[in-house]
């Protein structure tokens, strides 16, 4: 009778961990294949008005926070949990409602967490001065957990209804499946500009 020896695999290290991390990440930051950058421009703006017309279908206060701000940053996000290192991408514009510029963006967002499993949802942000919403776009925002309900915008005491302050003169709308969240679960989430569309 013979004996046969069963080989066992080693866990997960941190090491592996970090390389999947990576490995999805790059994933994730590659462009689509077979488009130009004219037609990804428009596949971002069209997302981006549909995420709009949306917010203010759920919220129509919403419309004239966003219109009356120095300019506004719209996202749409799909993300999936990849075995034990989860994340997911997103892209998006930022908009300047003096200069009427649009800059193409991307977001990361980095989750640790065992299995997988998927959420969508769609982001707007507020900016009330010119200068958060340059800093925003030129040096880039790196998002934690820490919210608080909004009140009012600036010294003009506009109702901010359904939105999350995120810091002074900073504002972002969260829709779901179920229309707006009032709890962040944006969590962990660094913005950038798109080096490939601008």
């Amino acid at each position: 009778m013979t004996t046969r020896t069963v080989e066992k695999h080693p866990a997960p290290t941190m090491h592996r961990i970090a390389w999947l991390t990576l490995i999805a990440l790059l994933l994730m930051a590659m462009p689509a294949w077979g488009k130009s950058k004219a037609a990804e421009q428009k596949e971002v703006k069209k997302m981006a008005g549909e995420i709009l017309a949306e917010l203010y279908k759920v919220q129509p206060s919403a419309k004239k926070v966003v219109q009356g701000a120095a300019g506004y940053a719209v996202f749409g996000n799909f993300g999936m949990k990849i075995f034990v290192a989860g994340g997911g991408s997103g892209s998006g514009l930022a908009y300047n409602n003096k200069t009427k510029q649009t800059t193409y963006m991307k977001m990361v967002e980095i989750q640790a967490g065992l299995g997988i499993g998927i959420k969508k949802f769609k982001l707007v942000w507020v900016f009330e001065t010119q200068q958060l919403l340059d800093q925003f776009v030129n040096s880039g925002w790196e998002l934690g957990g820490q919210t608080t309900a909004s009140a009012k915008m600036g010294d003009k005491g506009t109702g901010v209804t359904g939105a999350m302050s995120v810091s002074p003169g900073v504002w972002l709308f969260q829709l779901t499946s179920d229309g707006l969240a009032l709890e962040l679960t944006a969590k962990g989430t660094k913005y950038y500009k798109d080096g490939d569309l601008n």
